[in-house]
């Protein structure tokens, strides 16, 4: 399996000299690591069916893997909105007092899985990456000036961007169309972006830890001049976003249950750290292939 070693000694060797936090790791191909990762016994049979069983050595793509806890994760995670990296967004025209308790699919492919619902309020928070003062051609997000809509709500304009003392933006001040909830469309009016957010006010405060593959390269060891497999240890396999918000339904989050961050990929609580009133979730996945299918 490629960006990963298999290697018992190679293994022991990276628990013991704390290139990892222990045989459970989640970046680790370890029963252990992958459960806390979480992937499913049935991602792992579907991966084995694919990948069949032959007697020459081979390098399997580590993209093979990944498709299979995609596969079966799509049709399987309850959706939920999630802020990693917030940046508050004030409605300037929203009443301050006014909390709109808005309807959306547990699933959208499968109505039958029930609703949930999520407050709105004048303040939220958007993904910082979702905003840009000067966009690239094809950038159909938040600009100034611009409109996009509030997925499962209203459609926002932002107005005015506030900074701090050192430039920094400090938030954003948009209006609100009341005429655009769920979904609707006034007559000649086109809004081709829809981003996720979450109420400042009823967001709850959650880690999260973005997990990527252990080594930057296929196979490791194999290219540098001394076969040391340490050299190419990824040195951004994880991500710890410590001020992310979630939707306040994922505070009753199942242990044993894979969400969809929607826009963003499939995340589960950590087994191991996350507490009731200190949360933690690991990416399991991200929606696509990042690596160019290696």
């Amino acid at each position: 399996l490629q960006y990963t070693v298999l290697s018992k000694r190679r293994l022991i060797q990276l628990v013991e000299e704390g290139h990892v936090s222990g045989w459970d790791d989640p970046r680790l191909p370890t029963i252990s690591g992958l459960r806390r990762r979480g992937y499913t016994p049935e991602s792992l049979r579907l991966f084995a069916e694919r990948i069949g069983v032959s007697k020459a050595e081979s390098n399997i793509y580590m993209s093979v893997l990944e498709d299979c806890i995609r596969e079966d994760l799509d049709s399987k995670a309850p959706r939920a909105l999630a802020v990693l990296r917030p940046v508050k967004v004030i409605i300037l025209n929203w009443p301050e007092d006014q909390v709109e308790e808005l309807d959306a699919p547990v699933h959208q492919q499968f109505p039958d899985r029930g609703r949930r619902s999520i407050p709105m309020s004048r303040e939220i928070f958007i993904e910082e990456d979702d905003f840009n003062e000067d966009p690239p051609e094809g950038f159909y997000r938040l600009v100034p000036g611009g409109e996009v809509r509030l997925r499962n709500a209203y459609v926002i304009r932002c107005d005015e961007v506030v900074r701090d003392a050192s430039g920094k933006i400090n938030e954003l001040h948009c209006i609100y169309d009341p005429n655009t909830a769920r979904g609707r469309k006034p007559e000649g009016r086109k809004v081709k972006g829809i981003i996720h957010w979450v109420s400042t006010a009823h967001a709850i405060p959650a880690e999260v830890r973005l997990y990527d593959r252990l080594f930057s390269e296929p196979t490791p060891g194999s290219d540098n001049p001394d076969k040391n497999f340490l050299l190419d240890l990824n040195q951004n396999s994880m991500e710890i976003l410590a001020q992310a918000w979630l939707e306040p339904n994922l505070k009753k989050a199942d242990a044993g249950t894979a969400y969809q961050f929607e826009r963003l990929g499939y995340f589960c609580l950590d087994s191991r750290d996350s507490k009731t009133d200190s949360l933690v979730f690991n990416r399991i996945v991200t929606l696509r292939d990042s690596w160019g299918g290696n």
